[in-house]
């Protein structure tokens, strides 16, 4: 269980979002070669504010993966309203990676050489799985997705569109091909 930080002041979540812009911006276009000095110097900051926030590059990332599992997880409760189990579940799989097509950095965080520092984003993420979890059993209890289906699975397909979201990856249509291979037989 993580322990809630006290909130910051103003100036403080001002250069923590300046900080996560920066980063976000610099991991997308040049990946894991970043240095934290660059990342202070393009948010308009000292490297020492940098670190007062966070420790290391591990850090960083997961909390630009933070901020996008908060934003997804909104999405998320939006899909759970959706009546029909199906159009939920596609309302909840084409948000999340269009939200994440113009995301760079948090798509290099996921699917990056280094597994993203879970522990730091426990609650974000918790919180996502378990309105994921509500949802894909809902269209597996309805029949529209096969009975083997798990909210794990809906991991798979994501990573999949989103290693696709290259400039010549079409993750649309991989994500077309996928649905037709895990929609209940008879569908």
């Amino acid at each position: 269980m993580t322990t809630r930080e006290p909130p910051l002041r103003a100036d403080a979540r001002r250069n923590r979002e300046a900080i996560l812009d920066a980063a976000s911006e610099l991991f997308a276009r040049r990946g894991e070669g970043v240095q934290m000095d660059e990342i202070a110097e393009r948010a308009g900051l000292g490297v020492g504010t940098l670190y007062r926030h966070f420790a290391d590059k591990q850090a960083l990332r997961a909390a630009i993966i933070g901020r996008r599992f908060q934003a997804m997880t909104s999405l998320a409760r939006d899909a759970e309203q959706v009546g029909d189990p199906w159009t939920a579940f596609e309302t909840l799989l084409y948000g999340y990676l269009r939200s994440a097509q113009p995301d760079a950095a948090f798509r290099f965080a996921l699917l990056g050489p280094e597994e993203p520092s879970w522990g730091d984003i426990d609650a974000e993420k918790t919180a996502f799985a378990t309105i994921v979890e509500r949802i894909v059993r809902r269209a597996v209890d309805a029949g529209h997705l096969r009975a083997d289906f798990t909210a794990t699975d809906f991991i798979l397909i994501t990573r999949g569109a989103l290693a696709n979201m290259t400039g010549i990856g079409d993750w649309p249509r991989y994500l077309t091909l996928q649905l037709e291979g895990i929609r209940a037989t008879g569908q």
